[in-house]
């Protein structure tokens, strides 16, 4: 979008419409005007009557504002979009946008056609690497939200993601210092932005202010408006005790949410450290919520107090706008981007609407060219004749000229023919190989699905904090780890989907006992035969379903670990799959079971490999195995590094935290026979807390993934969808 000098940000918001305008004074940039108009009723609960609430809220600004003609940047919700992050390979500059479109198909869960999309590149210029950000929206739900604002004929610049205003109001201003979160909590939404100087991570959590106004109509038998009224005023109220308790729900939601998806993004981006998190949005004028987050999530929350633009020169206006500069961040980035100041300059805006407008802003220019053209019509009716007098006086002349033409159209061909056809086998083997990356991403996206369905660790897990872990007693932590993954692909899925799971445990490797009784699985139906195991083996069928049979095995130290394992993981796995928001998602997980639990001092080859995996780090590392007397009462011996993780074990000289290659090796150790009890010890211990793990449960989890699954059946209204891979 080109540089203006004044343009108004407009956010439509679930309680209410807020504009600011920014105009260009010297070097820097001045808030001209603001408003907040408050919708009638929130949007979410308005029903039919949403379209004529933005209406009637869009033509107040208008009647108030006059704004006809400035430039307009406005925002779409986060939930309402798709975003995607992600590394290109190394590749010629004038290349990016061809590969950016490619990635653009893979990525995108859409036809292209049926969206608007568009990309922002983030280069450091310390490093080669180049991030493109992909942006979309259907096209029919950005047509609908543009027509309000063209309606009362707005000038419509530029339609922006409501997250990256927030980045784009943040960079401007500053507060982007290091690895930063942008927590901002609106009504309906929390839009997670975590980022730095020249990358961007973002989430749209759905838990917002309306949350805790719900919780209190609920609670309190009262109408919406009177429950928003007490929660405004919960801190001056004498039932505050009352409300905030209320409240304790939705607070513990919103930060299992924020720890969830700063544990993926550390996750994925390793080497960076989030310094500090910024608190925006109404939702913080809570009382006890910006002091609830900073101690739950062990960062240093600030709560953005005011903007950087130079205030408005109507005095009038000045204190108002600061007082609600928490609210108005959204819409104070989007002007950022309508005067072109924004570090995010990437738009949504349809193109047949940018082409439409290049024209409107031609047309001042048609009409002088007009004026021109019939100025020099008279000049040119004279000139007319002269020249076809000199034309007609050179016909030899046109007769080589057409030989000459003969000629070239001649060599054409046989150019056409000689080179340019040639190498087409070869191009095509181009094509062919290129092909090859179909699919390339399904292993990494089953992998951070897979991730994502184990419990979120607590905060004191990701940090490493011994002490504050050890608060709490081990066997009411929740914390399962995946200590190994085993595959085999299986052509015909038919028989999995339709008999128990765990007659095919020994196709990855694993013997079930048949007196032993798996607990239930999620996702299970009665096999149609009785219970008698399908041959998995039958002639293949095109078109059967085809994919993976994966045993996975967990430790957690959980006393009720089975059922941690089973409301968690397994639920969360049979979530995965095509929705109706993410319909391109190439895979499903339709059943899960927990096929052995027991112990870890139970498993006999469990201990062996612990004890030769511990001899093998001592050894690593230059050290003899202790021998640890009758006197010592140091409680064991636990080395650091060496691949030990907390909560479970990686072998030594393994770093990913996954061990494809099966379980443990057949041995002969036992707990118990070994001499010295304080030298027993030491190889079981928890190498971060120096815990015995002994009387930790490990499990046995084996589920299907389904490849080229059934598109999702349209959700009923008002029911849940289950979010897929990817974000």
């Amino acid at each position: 979008m080109a540089s203006a000098r004044s343009a108004w940000g407009i956010d439509i918001g679930n309680r209410a419409l807020k504009a600011v305008k920014l105009v260009r004074e010297g070097d820097g940039l001045r808030v001209d005007d603001f408003e907040i108009i408050e919708h009638e009723t929130v949007l979410s609960s308005s029903g039919d009557n949403r379209d004529s609430l933005i209406q009637s809220a869009l033509a107040n600004f208008v009647q108030r504002k006059q704004p006809k003609g400035t430039p307009v940047a406005v925002a779409v919700s986060g939930q309402q979009s798709f975003a995607r992050f992600i590394k290109l390979p190394p590749v010629e500059e004038k290349k990016i946008p061809e590969i950016v479109k490619f990635e653009a198909i893979q990525q995108i869960p859409f036809p292209l056609d049926d969206v608007e999309w568009a990309y922002q590149l983030f280069r450091d210029p310390e490093s080669p690497d180049v991030e493109v950000g992909i942006f979309a929206m259907r096209k029919e739900l950005l047509a609908s939200h543009i027509k309000y604002f063209t309606d009362v004929d707005l000038n419509v610049q530029a339609v922006q993601l409501s997250p990256l205003s927030v980045y784009n109001a943040m960079f401007y201003d500053g507060k982007i210092k290091g690895t930063t979160m942008l927590i901002d909590l609106g009504a309906e939404n929390t839009d997670l932005v975590i980022a730095d100087q020249n990358s961007i991570w973002m989430r749209t959590i759905p838990i917002g202010g309306n949350n805790f106004t719900d919780t209190l109509v609920k609670a309190f038998k009262l109408n919406f408006a009177k429950a928003e009224d007490l929660k405004r005023n919960a801190a001056t109220s004498k039932y505050a005790r009352q409300i905030f308790q209320a409240m304790r729900p939705v607070f513990a939601d919103l930060v299992a949410e924020i720890q969830r998806s700063v544990g993926f993004y550390s996750s994925v981006h390793r080497d960076s450290r989030i310094k500090k998190a910024l608190a925006i949005g109404g939702t913080f004028k809570l009382p006890g919520l910006q002091k609830y987050l900073q101690q739950n999530l062990s960062l240093d929350l600030e709560r953005l107090d005011s903007l950087t633009a130079a205030p408005p020169a109507d005095s009038k206006i000045g204190p108002n706008f600061a007082e609600n500069a928490l609210s108005l961040v959204t819409a104070y980035g989007l002007a950022v981007q309508g005067v072109g100041d924004a570090k995010v300059d990437s738009s949504l805006l349809p193109q047949k609407i940018r082409r439409e407008k290049m024209w409107k802003e031609k047309t001042k220019w048609f009409a002088a060219a007009a004026a021109l053209f019939v100025a020099g019509t008279a000049l040119s009716a004279g000139a007319y004749y002269f020249h076809d007098l000199s034309f007609k006086a050179n016909d030899g002349i046109a007769g080589q000229i057409n030989s000459v033409k003969d000629e070239a159209e001649r060599l054409s061909g046989e150019w056409q023919q000689q080179v340019q056809d040639v190498g087409g086998p070869e191009r095509q083997r181009i094509i062919n190989v290129r092909s090859m990356e179909l699919g390339r991403t399904l292993w990494g996206d089953i992998m951070t699905d897979i991730a994502k369905a184990l419990p979120t660790p607590p905060p004191d897990v990701l940090k490493g904090d011994a002490d504050a872990i050890k608060g709490t007693p081990r066997e009411q932590r929740k914390l399962v780890t995946l200590d190994s993954l085993n595959t085999v692909y299986v052509p015909n899925l038919q028989p999995l989907l339709t008999g128990k799971l765990e007659n095919f445990a020994s196709l990855v490797g694993l013997t079930v006992s048949v007196s032993s009784t798996p607990l239930p699985g999620v996702g299970e139906q009665p096999p149609a035969d009785g219970g008698a195991p399908p041959d998995p083996n039958a002639p293949p069928d095109p078109n059967a379903p085809r994919g993976y049979l994966v045993l996975a095995r967990v430790t957690s130290p959980n006393a009720n670990a089975t059922q941690l394992v089973q409301d968690t993981m397994l639920r969360n796995l049979i979530k995965i799959g095509p929705t109706a928001e993410m319909p391109k998602v190439p895979y499903s997980i339709p059943k899960a079971t927990i096929v052995t639990a027991q112990r870890v001092k139970s498993d006999a080859n469990r201990l062996a490999k612990l004890k030769t995996d511990y001899d093998a780090a001592l050894k690593g590392k230059g050290f003899a195995a202790p021998n640890l007397g009758a006197g010592n009462t140091g409680g064991g011996f636990a080395p650091t590094g060496g691949g030990f993780q907390p909560g479970g074990f990686v072998p030594g000289e393994q770093t990913g935290g996954f061990n494809p290659g099966g379980f443990a090796p057949q041995g002969g150790f036992q707990a118990g026979n070994q001499g010295n009890p304080a030298e027993e010890v030491a190889p079981y211990q928890d190498r971060l807390t120096g815990e015995d793990v002994r009387e930790d449960w490990q499990m046995d989890v084996l589920f299907l993934i389904q490849l080229d699954p059934p598109a999702a059946q349209p959700a009923a209204a008002g029911a849940p969808t289950a979010s897929a891979a990817g974000q």
